[in-house]
């Protein structure tokens, strides 16, 4: 199967391609459809941005090295998101699905036989050019692009790591229990005293609704020489799976889910969970993220959830997180070595999620933990689809709706890492 390189790693390999004055010179990093390649240039990129940023740390560094390394630190990031990009269309076997561009026959027909007849004819008595339409123009139809480019939106990859459930009914609730059974040792005769009994609480799980509501005129419907249905519905669900991405982590419940943040200790919703809230670790050191307080947030996670737990985190953090050590000296951030497999931090798996929070004082800026565990998404069954044509003509209104709820479902299984003041 073959992988276009995406925007990403053409952004990094023009980086390598134009470094900053006093960069020594490497072989350019080219585009590739190559994974092997793409993680060979990855390796690379990251083992000059060690050297760069070890001369940094040493004491020797100027404003050109300065400049060096935060080059190719964004290099690195841009190939790390390319192969993070090829692993996610791996995994839903999309690499390979582009379509063509320009469909149109090279010719049109009816051109290609007036201009034979125009030269049987042997009429020469004006040159043929295709800048005036009667001379020739028409003859040399522009072709265009039968795609559409759309501007970025980033979406968030939570519903990948959570767990889904899908539901038919209004809403979705679930039973939980403290496991608060008493017991003690006694002799053989001696009296058994009532022990404790387990508690138990619910939570509620109401999906919200999403919606979008767009038009277009019978006109455009009708003439446009691409699928502007098929268009619009695909803008869509990428539109509300970005609206939800931002509520799985921030969501305040009100017609939408409860996001993860507003579960952790201090928050609007620490009380919620029937077992308290998420736990928070700090970060040990104001306004940065540190080694140790990364350390602290790995083993604070009990290890019946360690086996699946990942580090969640957007791409500013990861950046801070790339130039960490540990006390040997190695970089805690390490890159890709292989197709299908993300990025490490000390050695658990990597998810960029981009509405979480940057680093800054007082913010949450990773999560770390088991996600299939720690959140929980409902899905109301179906995304409906109202074709209106009849409330605002000539226009055509889709109406789409799609109902989602969510919230944490085991607050242990999370941990959160909380910027110092």
């Amino acid at each position: 199967m073959k992988h276009t390189p995406s925007a990403a790693f053409l952004a990094a390999s023009t980086a390598l391609a134009n470094p900053p004055r006093g960069f020594i010179a490497r072989p350019r990093a080219e585009a590739t459809d190559d994974p092997k390649a793409m993680i060979a240039n990855l390796q690379r990129a990251f083992a000059e941005f060690k050297a760069a940023h070890d001369e940094k740390l040493s004491g020797k560094a100027d404003v050109v090295v300065a400049e060096k390394v935060e080059r190719i630190d964004a290099a690195v990031g841009n190939f790390q998101a390319a192969i993070d990009e090829m692993n996610a269309k791996l995994a839903t076997a999309a690499i390979g699905g582009a379509g063509t561009v320009g469909d149109l026959p090279a010719s049109d027909p009816e051109y290609v036989k007036a201009f034979k007849a125009h030269m049987r004819k042997g009429d020469v008595q004006a040159a043929i050019t295709k800048g005036t339409d009667a001379d020739g123009g028409y003859l040399a139809p522009i072709e265009w692009d039968r795609s559409i480019t759309g501007k970025l939106k980033e979406v968030s990859p939570i519903r990948a790591h959570a767990r889904v459930v899908t539901i038919t009914t209004a809403g979705f609730k679930r039973n939980y229990t403290d496991r608060a059974v008493g017991s003690g040792w006694v002799g053989e005769v001696a009296t058994r005293a009532a022990t404790s009994t387990p508690q138990f609480g619910q939570l509620d799980f109401v999906p919200g609704e999403i919606y979008a509501n767009p038009a277009i005129s019978q006109g455009a419907l009708d003439d446009a020489a691409i699928d502007i249905e098929q268009w619009l519905g695909d803008e869509v669900d990428t539109e509300f799976a970005r609206q939800e991405g931002i509520a799985f982590i921030s969501g305040n419940g009100v017609n939408k889910p409860f996001g993860m943040l507003t579960y952790v200790t201090g928050a609007a919703n620490a009380a919620k969970h029937p077992w308290g809230a998420i736990e928070v670790v700090n970060s040990g050191a104001a306004a940065a993220i540190t080694t140790d307080g990364l350390i602290d947030l790995i083993y604070s996670l009990p290890a019946s959830y360690r086996a699946n737990a990942k580090f969640f985190m957007n791409r500013l953090s990861q950046g801070s997180v790339r130039k960490l050590k540990d006390g040997q000296g190695n970089y805690i951030w390490q890159p890709s070595f292989q197709g299908g497999a993300p990025a490490t931090i000390l050695g658990e798996p990597l998810v960029e999620v981009p509405d979480m929070p940057a680093v800054a004082a007082n913010a949450i800026s990773a999560l770390y933990g088991d996600m299939g565990r720690g959140y929980l998404i409902v899905d109301r069954l179906g995304i409906r689809v109202l074709r209106d044509p009849f409330t605002n003509k000539p226009f055509v209104h889709f109406y789409t709706t799609k109902r989602v709820g969510g919230g944490v479902d085991n607050p242990e299984a999370m941990r959160a890492l909380k910027i110092a003041a």
